[in-house]
Formats: structure tokens, C-alpha cells, sequence
């Protein structure tokens, strides 16, 4: 070869293959080989094209192999066969190249990386990539992956030659990388070391471009890093190398990095919106369930306790005396909402102890951002209701450190974390006021142990006072701390001080307002803060109809504020409305307690009768129309956040609610003591309008909620935002007293206005209001027509009226929906609180009104042992529109679940309570004919009641508990319809079912009097059950006085119009002795003495139409035995010795009884003549009229029975003048006691003439008494009757009059005498014994007086009666005699007189003991 030649050649551009070619006559020796590799790895890295350098290998398709794969449509990329195919084809052609596969793989790679990356112009900002892009990326890495498999892809070496190429790598062509499993992010992350510069800044634009499509990706892009980041920075290991410590701390430093710019952001932003998506694309990853997956639940809350660390120690710039400054400015609703939701982010998976633990840690170890420290705290409380207690535990705690080593540090924080809780509301942490107070206010406080801990405290107050808002400043001048006297002056330097600064600000303590507002506001004027206290005061008179005792305590104390600034900002002059209103009420209660001067009211009275003139004469209406506008807004946006938000947004939401709803209520307790006691008045809600229109607005949007919510889940399968949104509206009381007060109008007054809708909502609304307040206020309402007070959903049952059709359909479609809503409901929480969805109230009207008016109900049988089924099937049957009421009622009474709760006591309907409900109904608007009710009852009482167990609130099988069941129930009705009071608040003239259960009982007693002749039972009859059930009713446990007399008589009165209405013969008991019947009258006498003679009206005598029944009672009886006028003869025996107020009444009405009896006694006897006990009755009543013709012989009775038979026939006449001239007490026995009789029956009309003057009485009966008195004063037995005991002979007269009537014969005593003659009353005066009993009258006469049951008569004054017997009682004892009594007796009274009046005690004693005549004898 030549040189030329040579030169020539070396001159040309000679190819590879050319000198490979030229030198495969050369056997390359074994080193040789891997030099020439490694050369040809070299030229491959240095090639740019590889498509040339291809083409010089002799290829003739030089394409990259992986710009030919494409997509298909099954679910894998690239077939099995295709990548066999792929794999030998790069094998091939890095043959022909001499290097390795995997070298030329991931040269291929990269270059297609970079190919699609360029394939269209990208968005710089925001480092995505397109559709397109990303579906080829995808193809390129899943064929990538199949390399991988094969061991023909090197992902280290992809890597290098990735970031070769690369200087800012693509994040999501990183996390994709991340996807298919080629290459981890935690490898990237510990080898790249310029990691920092790209992955924050890419980061940061991620977060900060919002696409209108491919959010999910973003937010997968974003989680992704987050959890590899936190595995690696968080995770621990027991022997962590270098490298991972390095990694570690990396990863922290990259999420701090981010947090930073995060709280960077929201400091530069006023409002969330100003912030843009970034940062709350960002607080969204703080999300367990995002970056968790990376992470294990341990490395997860490291993270998070990093992170909460982090930011609540971010730039601490802010010094202690900024935070007390500016703490005002740091609550909840006025911090950026992007930073309340972070910390709520990172507190979700934490409990409330672990974060105020952790607080405390923080502030113990670390400089803090307070901003940061205190909105956390607020937002810890608002989120989680439960945190006030561990907030108050850890004040305490703090406290304690405090002062146990006098550390400041401590101090400041507890004082700091207590005025911010206060400053979210008394719903969310007790007011400063009430903090400060229970921690210094007592002698137990911790400051009070010694001097030294005093003076810590006032020299810690001191020192804050320069940096003092004068709000906090004011609470400690008139809350002052607990000082002992002798170290009072300590106390006084620091409010001294106090009251400088207050000087010094402008402020006074006497401008405080009356209700503490430690909002921080600070800058309200003093008459702004008077009218404040003015609308306060008013609303919480209108709640409690009584002026407040803060409003009383400042007439009293804080005078000067009262007078110039309160009472100014109430009389302000404006157009008074028509009607009074609540500021006009108020105004007129201050004035009746003369807390405004006359003066000063006058001119409000008349610059408001100006205004009235100058604006022509309108009225003053309330149009605050701001607020409710407000309200409007947040509600439609908390509806709106119910399918779009997340529950805590629902809770921030709420929280913003509360606060407006504060200002339209703004009159609550900052701290009740115990349950608190709303008022519902049923008569006429008390609302003002703009409250009704507030609370219309509030209960439209729950129902609209609960039906958007519905749509798209069951309730037991929604959020808790209807607790959440009922327990909002619980910390307003008067908010709460309001929506009561308007639940109750809709139900009971305007039930027919309200649609499906309305119904479904306002169930749900009651069912979430009774479980939030089991344990919350009482509702009393006024009037009490309930025992006592109880609690919101029983106050709310009682509204629910079913006496009308209209009423039982309302109340059987609302108790169904809220039935089926708590049952679905109580699906979703735990087994013990799901009774608290499921009002008891509720449950048992539907046990009433399904049966009721449903007939193919009652054969459903009262089992319920399966399982409870899915509730699901009853919220859907009660929302669907194409059902009717029967069909969803028919489904949730055969439904598991429902009777499974019958098996509960608090859920069963008792037969009492059956009954109550089943006498409101009004017959002539019921849903049912008489058959069918007649049907009802029968079936409820025969089939339901009587064979359920007693434990259930049934007979046990036993009818006469049915029986004294009814008997009560027809009792209690009769006394229901003469009380003023009515359960039902409703009176219709329409009648209830007292008739039909009326009827039942009569059937019943019948069938069990039947069952009684022909069954010889060892049970009690008839006879005992009625009368045990009435003496039973009566018998009360309450103390002895005039309200539990009429009591009596009225639960006696409605049983005896009971009784009239039972056949007389059940009265009276038979009974079989020896194969012979007898009557017995036990039990009567026994009914008649201990009951009916305390309800007799007039007393002492019962009506005619009761003893007439109760004499057809006894011939009834005695005519079912063998010798019936042997039986009559020996029952009036009894009668006339063992119960003489029926012989009384007897003898008195035997003129309208003889005709009855006689006609009843010849029916059952064939027509006998009238027994001779009961022709006695009849020769007595003949013997009395006769008696003024002339001295008859008078018959062979009993001197009480001619004494009332006299009484008869001279009632209303002046004619037994006459007569008494016949009866001679001196001639014999028998006149003597007549007369006493006599005299004892003409007393108690004059007592009863005095006492209740409306009745007719007896004419001339105090004639009467007089001329009894002359013919009765020389003879000791007419003193018997005004004696308590020993009255011999005439002790029947106790068993006639009433316990009532006995205790005022004192009275009777002296009035009656006290009329008499002077000669007359000196006569009585000489009568043996008279002393004894003038004195006991006396005594009891004065007891009267001292137990106030003196009566009252319009013909004289009490005092007359006292006084006149006294005088007379002091002339008398002189005169008397010590005959016809012990002197042991005398003296007994004598020092009973000492304590009740010592003048007579002393008359009685020189009477007793006359001075001696000789007083030397009296010495020896």
C-alpha cells in the first residue's frame, strides 16, 4: 500500500463495520476483550444519535425499538409475546453493537423518555404532563418493566443516565417510575444528591397549579412523595446506619421544607382565598388514609407530632406580653381557616389527652409562635366538645406546677390556655370570670396555703398589668382573690394598681358592663356596653319572667352605672308598640320594684308618646334583618358542605352558626348550676318574631339537609352532622327554650299544615333533640300538666294528641318516621346508646294507634326473639312517596327490631296507660264507629292485657286486676274533667270514652259476679275488690291538711259516681257458713266509716242516690239468702250500732227511699211487707211529724234515729219549737238523749251555715241550738259533745261528722254560747264539768288559731270569737265548781294553758289553789 494510498485511506471517514471488519482476521486475546467493550460502551455513551450510529452497525432499520410499542386495548400494555419479541431484539442489535443489553436498554430508554417529553410544548408551571404524554409514558414503562423481569434493563443505570440528560428531573415521570416498580422514590431520595433543589420547588408548583382536569393525579402525585418521605424520615429502625440516618433527616428536612412554605403563605394571606389552592392542596395530604400507605401507624403519628411540633414552633417572634395583647385576635372564627384546618388535620388521629399532653411538652421545651399555639388550642376545643374537661385538668395541673415552685412559666400558660378558652364561648370552656373564681376565688385555693403563694399570685398579676386588656383587668377587681383579713392590704396595692391602669386606658370598673363579655373586643363604646346589657337583660326577663339578679345586684352596688348608663340605654325614647312587648314588660317590672325614678320614667313615658306623635302614630317593629341574613347564608353553605365537605368543615361550619345565632340570642347563662329548667308555656308560644322567623329558618334547613343527606345514604349510614347540628343549637338556652316552644305549636296546634317533608324532618330533628338532651335541661311546662319535669322528647310527646281522627293520623305518620329514622340511626353507634335515638314517648302511641286503627295488626304476635333484620327496608318505606301510612306502619310493626323494644320496661305500654290514652278520645270525632270501637276495647282488654304478664303492664291472666285497672282509670277520668288543669289542653263537647270503658268495666264485673255464684272460689269477691281498690286510691302518704282532704273528696266523689254505676248488689258480700248464707257487712262499714264520712257534702250525711244504692245493695244480698227478712233485720242492727252515719242518712232521706225500697222489697219477696228494722225507719219518721200535736209514744229506737228523725221533720221549719216542749229531758232517759242528738245535729248545721254559706242551711237553726241549749243546761251530758273523748253514750257523733268538723267543735262551742242570754250562760257556768270543757275548748280554740284553720264567717270576725271567749272563760272560773272532773284533769289543762295562754293558766291555778287564810300556818 502506498502512502498516498495510505494517507487516502486514513483520510476517509472509515465506518465501524469497516474495522471491525478489518480486523476479524485477528483473534483478539482473552484481555483484549473486555478493553474493546468497554470502548464500545464508551463511543455508545458519547454517541448522541443513536439512530446514526446504528446505521453504521448495518442496520437497516435503525428506529428505536421502543418507539414502535403501542397501546391495546386489554388491560396489560405489552403482551408476553411482544416482549420476547422486544427482548430479543435489543439482544440482537447490542450483538451487533458488542456491548451489553442492559447498557443499550436504558440508552434506549432515556432517549424515548426524552422524545415524549419533548413531543409537546410543556407547561413549565406546572410540570405535568399531557393525556397523550402520559399514556405513552405509561407503554414505555410497562415495557420497561418487562425488561426488568428479564434482567435486561439496569434501573441504577437508568437513573445516571436519566439525571445525565436531565438537569431538573420530571416529578411525575419520577413517581411513575415509582408506580411500575423500576425505580423507588426512597432510592432516588438516598442517592440524589441534589434531591433538595428539585423535589420541594417541584412540589411547591404542583401544589400551586389547579387543573380543570387530572386532580386526582395531582393529589396521587402528591401522596405518593408525602408517604415515601415520611416512611424514610420517620420510620424507626433497631440498628439505623449512616445512610439511613443521612435519609432520614433528608426526608424531614424536605417536609419541613414544604411545611414552611405552607405557614409562609397562610401568614402572608389575609383570607383563605388570597392563599389560592396551594396550601389547601397541601393540608390535604395531613391525611391518614393518603399518606399511611407508605407509612405504618406509629411512623404516621411521629410524623404528625413532627409536623404539630413544627408549626407551633415556627418563628416564635411574638413575646408573652404580644400574646396578652393580641390573644383576642387568635379565637377560631377570626383565624385563618387554612390553618385551622391543618391543625385539624394533625390532631385527627390523636386524642385529646395526647395533644394537650404534647402542648404542654412543647411549651415546656421550645420558644413558641403563641398565634400558633393559642388558635390550635381553640380549634382543639371547637372540634372536640370533650377537651374542655382535659382542658380544665391541665390548668389544674399547671396551677399546681405554678405554684409548687413559683414558676412564672407555668402561670403565664394556664393563664393564657384559660382566657383563650373562654374566649370561644361558654358553649366551648367556662368564662374567664367563672375560671378565675373557681381557682382563686375560695380559701381552698392553692394560693391561699400561705403568704408566699399569695404574694406570687398578686405579683404575677401585677407584672401582667401594663400588657393587661381592661376587660381581664376589671374581672380581677370585682372577682378579687381570696385574701385573709390580715394580708388585705397585699390585695389592695394590686387593685389599686388596677384601677391606675384602668385610669390610665379611660376605663372604669363602674362602666363594666353587667354581663361579662371577655371577647377582647375592647374597643366597644361604654353605651355600647350598656346596650348590650340592656338587650341581655330583656331577653333573659322574657325567658324567666323575672328581673335578673344581676340587674337587681346593680341597683344595689353598681349605682352610679345603673342610673347613668343602664337605665339610659333601656328608657330610650322610641314608637311603643301596641302590644307590650318584652322591653316594654321589663320596663314596667323595674318600676313595680321602684328601680327607676319616678322622674326619669315619667320623661321616657312622655318622649315616647312625642315620637309616637311624630312619626304619625306606627308601630315599633323589630326588622334586625342583618344577622338573619347572615344566618341564611352560612345555613345554605352548611348545606351545601353536607354532600361536598368533610365532617370537620360541617363542625367549623356549625361553629360559625353558633356564634351568629349568639347575636340574635344573646340572653344565655354563662354557666347554669345542675340541669337547667325551661319553662314551655302551651298556652301561647313567647317567642318575639324575629326569634319564630330565626328558628323557622333553622328547623326548613335541617329538613331540607336530612333530605339531601337521605338521597344519598340511610341515616345509619350518614355523618354525625345532625348531632352536631342539634348539639349547636343546645348551648343557646333561650335558642333552645324557643325551638321547644315552636315544635310544640307545630304538633299540637298546626299539625295540618306540615307536608310529608316537614314531618320526616322534624322527626329526625326530635329523635337527634331527645338524644342530645337525655342528660341535658328539663322542660316544666306551664300549665303543669305533667307530675314533674322531664325531659325534651317527653315534653315535645305530650303535644301529640290523639282525640281526634286528624290528630291520630298526624301522630301514627310522625311517630313512625322518627321510629323508623332512630332505628336506622341507632344502627350506626354502639348497642348501649341506641335506645337514645328511639323516644319511649313515641314508641308507645304507635302501641296504641297502629292496633287501633290498623285491625289486621292485632293477630301480630308479640315475639321478637330473632334476629333484628336490616333497618335499612324502614327508612326507605317511610321516604317512599308512593306508599301510604298503613304500609309503612305494617312495616315496622312486624319489623325485628321494633318489638324487640316492647321487651324494655321504659318501652311498654301498661294497661293504665292504654286506658288514659284511650278516655282522651273524643267519641264523636273518632276514626271509628261504636262497633268498632266497642270491638277495640274488647280485643285490648280481652286478648292484649289480660294474659300479658303483670311485669309487662298486663293482668297476669287475673281479671280482677283488670277490673281495678278500669275502676282507676274511670276515676282518674272523672277527676280529669273537674280539674281546671286538663292533660289534653283540649275541651270538646263532643264526649270522651268514659262511656264505653264505663261499659267494659260493667261487663267485666258482671261476668266475675257470675263466675262467683256458680264457681266457689277462696279468692276475694267482688265486693272486696271494689272496695279495696277505692280505699287503696284514697289512702295517701301526704301530711294531713286541707289540700289533701279535698283530695280525698274528690277522688270519693268520682268513685261514687262510679259505683252509682255498678249493680248495688256488688256492694255487699254473702257468704257461706255451715250450708247457710249471711250477709256481711264488714267491709261496707268499714268503706263508710273510714272514707265516705270524710267526704260527705253537707257532713254528716250522704247523698240520697248513694244510700239508696248502698240499702238496694243490702235487700239484694240479703234476698239471696234462705231467710232474707231475717238477714235485712240483722244487717240494720249492725248498721244502727256500727255505722251511724247510714243510719243518719237513712232516716234522713227515708222519705224518698221508702218508695224505692218498699217497690225492691216486695219484687224479690213476693210481696212481703218491709222488714221490722226497716219499718222502724218509717214509725220514727211518723213519730217525729207527729210529735207537735202532742206527746206520742215514740217507738222502740234508738235515740240517735228519733233525733235524726226529728231533725227531719223540723228542717226549714220554725215549728220544733213546739215539740220540744213534749220532750222532757228531766222526765226521762230516752228525751235526754234525743235532745243531746238533737242539739248535736243542729250544731253542725250551724257550723256548716258559717263555713259554706253559698248552701242553703236549715232556717232558725241557731234559734234553735238556743232553745235546745235552755232545755238541755241544767243536766252535763249536752258538755259530752264538744269533748274529743269519754262522750259515753253519745260516741256515735264522732263516726258521723268529719275529722274537719270534730276539730272545729272548740269553735262551735263559744260561738254558740257566746250568743246566748247572761242568765243563760250563768246557768251553763253552774253545770258540773262545765269548767273541764270550757277550758279544753279554749285550748283548742287558741290551737286553731295558732294552726291557722280558724274560720272565717262573714257574720263575725275570728278575733271577735278569741278574744270574747277568753273574757268569758276569766269570768267563769271563779264562779264554777271542781265537781264532775278530777282535779288531775284540771291540772293537765292548767299546764297545757301555761305555754298557750298564761293569763287563764294562772286564773286556773288560784282557782284551784285559793290563798290560805293564815299564812304563818302556811309557813310552818
Amino acid at each position: 500500500m502506498s502512502l498516498s494510498a495510505s494517507c487516502e485511506t486514513v483520510s476517509e471517514k472509515r465506518t465501524l463495520s469497516s474495522l471491525l471488519a478489518g480486523r476479524v482476521v485477528k483473534r483478539p486475546r482473552q484481555e483484549d476483550a473486555h478493553s474493546l467493550q468497554q470502548a464500545a460502551i464508551q463511543l455508545l455513551e458519547q454517541q448522541q444519535n443513536l439512530c446514526g450510529l446504528l446505521r453504521e452497525v448495518g442496520n437497516t432499520d435503525p428506529w428505536n425499538v421502543f418507539s414502535e410499542l403501542k397501546p391495546t386495548g386489554t388491560g396489560s400494555t405489552l403482551s408476553s409475546a411482544s416482549g420476547a419479541l422486544l427482548v430479543r431484539e435489543l439482544w440482537r442489535r447490542a450483538g451487533q453493537l458488542g456491548v451489553p443489553v442492559a447498557a443499550l436498554s436504558v440508552k434506549m430508554m432515556v432517549e424515548r423518555l426524552k422524545e415524549i417529553i419533548l413531543s409537546e410544548e410543556e407547561d413549565q408551571t406546572r410540570g405535568l404532563l399531557s393525556s397523550s404524554q402520559r399514556v405513552q409514558l405509561c407503554v414505555l414503562l410497562e415495557s420497561s418493566r418487562e425488561l426488568l423481569s428479564q434482567g435486561v434493563l439496569c434501573p441504577k443505570l437508568l437513573w445516571q443516565e436519566y439525571r445525565r440528560d436531565q438537569r431538573v428531573p420530571n416529578l411525575e415521570v419520577v413517581c411513575h417510575l415509582h408506580f411500575y416498580n423500576i425505580l423507588t422514590l426512597r432510592y432516588i431520595i438516598e442517592t440524589d444528591e441534589d434531591v433538595r433543589q428539585w423535589l420541594v420547588s417541584q412540589v411547591k408548583d404542583l401544589c400551586s397549579w389547579t387543573p380543570a382536569r387530572g386532580g386526582e393525579d395531582t393529589k396521587k402525585m402528591l401522596s405518593t412523595v408525602v408517604g415515601v418521605l415520611v416512611g424514610v424520615g420517620f420510620e424507626l429502625s433497631s440498628r439505623p446506619a449512616a445512610a439511613d440516618r443521612k435519609a432520614s433527616l433528608l426526608c424531614c428536612s424536605l417536609l419541613d421544607d414544604v411545611l414552611f412554605w405552607l405557614l409562609d403563605t397562610v401568614e402572608r394571606s389575609q383570607t383563605p382565598r388570597c392563599a389560592g389552592a396551594a396550601a389547601e392542596l397541601w393540608i390535604e395530604m395531613f391525611d391518614a388514609s393518603l399518606c399511611g400507605v407508605s407509612a405504618s401507624g406509629e411512623t404516621l403519628q411521629r410524623f404528625f407530632t413532627h409536623s404539630l411540633t413544627q408549626t407551633l414552633t415556627y418563628k416564635p417572634q411574638l413575646t408573652v406580653s404580644d400574646a396578652i395583647a393580641l390573644q383576642s385576635e387568635w379565637t377560631f372564627a377570626k383565624s385563618n381557616r387554612l390553618l385551622t384546618s391543618l391543625f385539624r388535620k394533625l390532631a385527627v388521629i390523636f386524642s385529646v389527652e395526647q395533644l394537650l399532653c404534647h402542648l404542654q411538652q412543647v411549651l415546656e421545651t421550645h420558644e413558641v409562635n403563641w398565634k400558633h399555639v393559642l388558635c390550635f388550642l381553640s380549634t382543639l376545643l371547637v372540634y372536640n366538645p370533650c377537651a374542655q374537661l382535659s382542658l380544665r385538668e391541665l390548668l389544674s395541673k399547671l396551677l399546681s406546677s405554678a405554684f409548687e415552685g413559683y414558676d412564672l412559666e407555668n402561670m403565664i400558660t394556664a393563664f393564657l390556655l384559660a382566657r383563650q378558652g373562654a374566649l370561644e364561648g361558654p358553649a366551648v370552656f367556662p368564662s374567664y370570670s367563672n375560671w378565675f373564681k373557681m381557682s382563686f376565688g375560695g380559701g381552698s385555693g392553692r394560693h391561699a396555703t400561705s403568704k408566699k403563694s399569695l404574694v406570687f399570685l398578686l405579683k404575677f398579676l401585677s407584672d401582667l398589668v401594663p400588657f393587661e386588656p381592661p376587660q381581664y383587668l376589671k374581672v380581677h377587681i370585682l372577682h378579687s382573690p381570696y385574701v385573709p383579713v390580715k394580708h388585705r392590704s397585699l390585695l389592695m396595692e394590686y387593685v389599686s394598681l388596677a384601677k391606675t391602669r384602668l385610669t390610665d386606658l379611660k376605663e372604669s370598673v363602674e362602666d363594666m358592663g353587667l354581663y361579662e363579655d371577655v371577647s377582647g373586643e375592647g374597643g366597644a363604646s361604654l353605651q355600647g356596653q350598656a346596650v348590650q346589657d340592656v338587650e341581655k337583660a330583656v331577653s333573659l326577663f322574657e325567658t324567666t319572667g323575672r328581673i335578673s339578679a344581676t340587674v337587681m345586684e346593680a341597683s344595689i352596688f353598681r349605682r352610679p352605672y345603673f342610673l347613668t348608663r343602664f337605665l339610659p340605654a333601656l328608657l330610650t325614647p322610641r314608637m311603643l308598640p301596641v302590644k307590650a312587648d318584652a322591653r316594654m314588660s321589663f320596663i314596667e317590672a323595674l318600676g313595680k320594684a321602684d328601680k327607676i325614678p319616678a322622674g326619669q320614667y315619667s320623661s321616657y313615658v312622655e318622649s315616647c308618646q312625642k315620637q309616637r306623635h311624630k312619626e304619625g302614630g306606627a308601630v315599633c317593629l323589630d326588622t334586625s334583618d342583618e344577622p338573619v341574613e347572615v344566618l341564611r347564608i352560612q345555613l345554605q353553605e352548611f348545606t351545601q358542605l353536607l354532600v361536598e365537605g368533610s365532617e370537620g368543615e360541617v363542625s367549623a361550619q356549625l361553629s360559625r352558626i353558633s356564634h351568629t345565632l349568639s347575636v340574635v340570642f344573646p340572653g344565655r347563662p354563662a354557666d347554669p348550676v345542675g340541669r337547667t329548667l325551661i319553662e314551655l308555656h302551651t298556652g301561647a308560644p313567647l317567642c318575639p318574631e324575629l326569634h319564630v322567623t330565626v328558628i323557622n329558618m333553622i328547623l326548613r334547613n335541617f329538613c331540607q339537609c336530612l333530605l339531601n343527606a337521605s338521597r344519598a345514604n340511610p341515616p345509619n349510614k350518614q355523618s354525625a352532622w345532625a348531632s352536631m347540628f342539634v348539639n349547636t343549637l343546645l348551648s343557646n338556652t333561650q335558642l333552645l327554650s324557643g325551638l321547644i316552644h315552636r315544635l310544640w305549636d307545630l304538633f299540637h296546634n298546626q299539625a295540618s299544615s306540615l307536608g310529608t317533608a316537614h314531618q320526616l324532618g322534624l322527626a329526625a330533628f326530635v329523635v337527634h333533640l331527645h338524644a342530645c338532651t337525655s342528660q341535658g335541661p328539663l322542660v316544666q311546662l306551664v300549665p303543669p300538666t305533667l307530675p314533674g319535669p322531664v325531659c325534651v322528647g317527653e315534653a315535645l310527646n305530650a303535644a301529640l294528641v290523639c282525640s281526634t281522627r286528624a290528630d291520630m293520623l298526624f301522630c301514627v305518620r310522625l311517630c313512625v318516621a322518627a321510629l323508623s329514622y332512630g332505628i336506622c340511626r341507632g344502627d350506626s353507634v354502639p348497642q348501649e346508646q341506641r335506645q337514645d335515638y328511639v323516644l319511649s314517648g313515641f314508641y308507645k302511641k304507635l302501641l296504641y294507634l297502629i292496633p287501633r286503627l290498623s285491625p289486621e295488626t292485632r293477630a301480630t304476635p308479640v315475639t321478637a326473639s330473632g334476629p333484628t333484620g336490616e333497618p335499612l327496608g324502614l327508612w326507605v318505606s317511610a321516604t317512599d312517596a308512593t306508599g301510604t301510612w298503613r304500609e309503612t306502619a305494617g312495616s315496622l310493626w312486624r319489623h325485628p327490631a321494633f318489638r324487640q323494644l316492647e321487651h324494655t320496661p321504659q318501652y311498654q305500654l301498661p294497661l293504665s296507660e292504654w286506658l288514659a290514652m284511650e278516655l282522651r278520645v273524643q267519641r264523636g270525632e273518632d276514626t271509628l264507629s261504636d262497633p268498632e270501637r266497642q270491638e277495640y276495647q274488647q280485643w285490648a282488654c280481652w286478648e292484649l292485657y289480660l294474659s300479658r304478664p303483670e311485669e309487662q303492664g298486663g293482668c297476669g291472666g287475673d281479671t280482677r286486676i283488670l277490673c281495678s285497672h278500669l275502676l282507676c282509670a274511670v276515676v282518674d277520668q272523672q277527676l280529669s274533667n273537674h280539674s281546671v288543669e286538663r292533660p289534653d289542653l283540649r275541651v270538646s263537647a263532643t264526649g270522651t270514652c268514659l262511656p264505653d270503658i264505663l261499659a267494659r268495666l260493667q261487663e267485666l264485673v258482671y261476668e266475675m259476679e257470675v263466675t262467683d255464684l256458680y264457681h266457689e272460689t277462696s279468692r276475694p269477691d267482688v265486693c272486696d275488690l271494689l272496695l279495696e281498690s277505692v280505699s287503696q286510691r284514697c289512702s295517701s302518704s301526704a301530711p294531713p291538711g286541707v289540700g289533701a282532704e279535698l283530695s280525698l273528696q274528690h277522688a270519693l266523689n268520682a268513685w261514687n259516681r262510679v259505683m252509682l254505676a255498678l249493680p248495688a248488689v256488688l256492694l255487699v258480700k254473702v257468704k257461706s257458713d255451715g250450708g247457710r248464707t249471711t250477709v256481711e257487712l264488714d267491709a261496707l262499714i268499714e268503706h263508710v266509716n273510714q272514707l265516705q264520712r270524710r267526704a260527705c257534702s253537707p257532713v254528716g250525711l250522704l247523698s240520697c242516690h248513694l244510700t239508696s244504692h248502698f240499702q238496694r245493695g243490702v235487700l239484694c244480698a240479703a234476698a239471696r239468702c234462705g231467710r232474707s227478712r231475717e238477714e235485712v233485720n240483722k244487717a240494720w242492727s249492725q248498721i244502727s250500732v256500727r255505722c251511724p252515719l247510714l243510719l243518719v242518712s237513712a232516716a234522713h232521706w227515708w222519705e224518698c227511699l221508702s218508695p224505692v225500697l218498699s217497690s225492691q222489697w216486695r219484687r224479690l219477696c213476693d210481696g212481703e211487707l218491709l222488714p221490722e228494722q226497716l219499718q222502724l225507719l218509717e214509725d220514727c219518721r211518723k213519730w217525729a211529724c207527729s210529735l207537735e200535736g202532742g206527746l206520742a209514744a215514740a217507738p222502740a229506737a234508738a235515740a240517735l234515729l228519733l233525733a235524726v228523725s226529728l231533725h227531719r221533720a223540723w228542717r226549714g221549719s220554725v215549728r220544733g219549737e213546739g215539740g220540744l216542749s213534749a220532750l222532757r229531758p228531766e222526765r226521762s232517759t230516752l228525751h235526754r238523749q234525743v235532745l243531746v242528738f238533737l242539739l248535736f245535729l243542729c250544731v253542725k248545721d250551724h257550723l256548716s251555715s258559717l263555713l259554706y254559706p253559698q248552701e242553703r242551711s236549715p232556717r232558725g237553726v241557731a234559734d234553735l241550738c238556743s232553745h235546745l241549749l235552755v232545755a238541755l243546761v241544767d243536766c252535763a251530758d249536752w258538755l259530752l259533745l264538744f269533748q274529743p273523748s269519754g262522750r259515753g253514750v253519745y260516741q256515735p257523733i264522732a263516726m258521723v261528722m268529719s275529722d274537719e268538723f270534730t276539730r272545729l267543735m272548740p269553735w262551735a262551742f263559744y260561738s254558740l254560747l257566746l250568743r246566748q242570754s247572761a242568765d243563760l250562760q250563768r246557768r251553763a257556768v253552774r253545770t258540773p264539768g262545765f269548767l273541764f270543757t270550757a277550758v279544753l275548748c279554749y285550748v283548742g280554740l287558741l290551737q286553731l288559731f295558732l294552726e291557722g284553720q280558724v274560720p272565717e264567717p262573714e257574720q263575725v270576725e275570728p278575733f271577735w270569737i278569741l278574744s270574747h271567749a277568753k273574757q268569758f272563760l276569766l269570768r267563769a272560773i271563779p264562779q264554777t265548781t271542781l265537781s264532775g272532773v278530777s282535779s288531775s284533769r284540771l291540772r293537765e289543762l292548767e299546764s297545757q294553758c301555761a305555754d298557750l295562754d298564761p293569763e287563764v293558766a294562772a286564773a286556773l291555778s288560784v282557782h284551784l289553789d285559793p290563798p290560805s287564810l293564815s299564812p304563818e300556818m302556811d309557813f310552818l
